[in-house]
């Protein structure tokens, strides 16, 4: 796990509570804590799911031109 993932699971779940302020300006302490809870690992789960893909592209690509 390097810094930019780190990075990007902090900006997750920044965005997380933002969007919980959005919706309730009132919102309490619980709900900003379980948004950024929902908001760092849903961008964990998304960087996952990238790096999923990326490989499955770069086998694919490989298996389509077996000179490279």
């Amino acid at each position: 796990m390097g810094i930019l993932d780190t990075l990007g699971e902090v900006v997750g779940a920044v965005a997380a509570v933002e969007g919980a302020e959005k919706l309730d300006p009132n919102a309490g302490l619980l709900t900003k804590g379980i948004a950024a809870v929902a908001g760092f690992k849903g961008a964990g789960a998304l960087e996952e799911l990238a790096g999923k893909k990326e490989g499955e592209t770069e086998a694919d690509a490989q298996a389509a031109d077996p000179q490279a």
